[in-house]
């Protein structure tokens, strides 16, 4: 049974799902850091005035947070744009190494030249002719 269960932990997708949460936990730390101490005052303060609120957490109709939800939509796209960015980078990066990798193999089979066996016959050939 625990034989199994370290076979389990220590597979190769699992242990890679779990360094993808910590990092998208990190992220999603620096994302909200980045919404809540540079976006907001930056760019929402004189929304936010207009509003009667100092802080986006502070907007509210009826009782109706809706300024955590802003913030927590604000969080989203920006995530979303930054993983769309790296995805696209790295289907980039993926073309160019197959490109690279096509052009490495085309210049191998020029550099190549003749095989042994046709080196052997063209000198066969030679010998005939003398």
């Amino acid at each position: 049974m625990l034989k199994d269960l370290k076979a389990f932990l220590l597979r190769g997708n699992v242990v890679d799902m779990a360094v993808g949460v910590i990092i998208a936990g990190a992220f999603g730390a620096i994302v909200q850091s980045l919404v809540t101490d540079v976006i907001t005052p930056l760019f929402l303060t004189p929304a936010l005035k207009a509003a009667g609120a100092e802080k986006i957490s502070q907007l509210s109709w009826n009782g109706v947070a809706y300024g955590n939800f802003l913030s927590a939509i604000i969080n989203f796209v920006i995530v979303g744009t930054v993983l769309f960015f790296i995805v696209k980078g790295m289907e980039k990066a993926q073309s160019l190494a197959k490109k690279q990798e096509a052009a490495d193999e085309a210049a191998a089979a020029e550099v190549a030249g003749p095989s042994q066996e046709e080196l052997l016959a063209e000198i066969r050939d030679l010998l005939k002719n003398k």
